[in-house]
């Protein structure tokens, strides 16, 4: 599990699926700790990138800016991307900007694909 104070990012692999839970806060201090943790996982042999939200307590706009760009670069791997529905406070932010619009939002890191 990565710490960064405000964010503690923990990393699973389920077979060609990882996931990463994501718990605290994303925003400018800590986006950093998700790119280092994604860039330090092995995901050469992934098919599916998940990134777990129901741990987040706050999202700025940074971290929503450090999500669309974890979905850009996981497309650009051949990977599939979902982010696992957050609490309703993240929720609502990614609604009033749209961002849910241009990602996918499962209700499990299972849902990814049909």
């Amino acid at each position: 599990m990565t710490d960064a104070g405000n964010l503690l990012i923990g990393v699973s692999s389920e077979g060609e699926r990882v996931v990463f839970r994501l718990d605290g806060e994303l925003d400018l201090a800590s986006v950093p700790t998700l790119e280092d943790a994604v860039a330090g996982a092995a995901l050469e042999h992934a098919t599916e990138i998940v990134l777990d939200l129901r741990g987040l307590e706050f999202v700025d706009s940074t971290g929503l800016r450090a999500l669309l760009l974890q979905e850009e670069r996981s497309t650009e791997r051949g990977q599939a991307f979902a982010l696992v529905r957050g609490p309703e406070q993240v929720q609502r932010l990614m609604n009033m900007t749209h961002v849910d619009e241009h990602l996918k939002i499962v209700a499990s890191p299972e849902e990814i694909l049909p």
